[in-house]
């Protein structure tokens, strides 16, 4: 499963059903339609400041992940910003791969 960071603001409308409905319900929400995907939700948690909302899923694939940004977007009552998350583990195997880089005006040496 892959790990993202979900950020979310309210639009118009959507601001107002989250008034009328909770919080909590609109996590259920949220919850039904990553598990509809075959996700989970860790947390939910409503904030001050840039987003409205954040979250951390487990989504089976990145195509799952996309799915549920494209069917909460397309009410017109939210924004989405996925960020993929990578854990320290994935790191060390990142930094451990045999890699060809020249950055730009370095010299090369093979």
């Amino acid at each position: 499963m892959a790990k993202y960071l979900v950020c979310a603001n309210y639009i118009g409308e959507g601001m107002k059903g989250l008034l009328n409905e909770g919080g909590s319900k609109r996590r259920e929400q949220i919850l039904k339609l990553a598990d509809s995907l075959g996700g989970r939700v860790d947390c939910v948690y409503y904030a001050f400041g840039k987003y409205d909302i954040y979250g951390i899923f487990d989504m089976p694939d990145h195509i799952s992940m996309a799915a549920f940004s494209l069917k909460a977007m397309a009410s017109g009552l939210v924004s989405i910003n996925s960020i993929l998350l990578i854990s320290p583990e994935e790191i060390d195997q990142a930094a451990n791969k045999t890699v060809n880089y020249r950055g730009p005006g370095e010299n090369w040496m093979p």
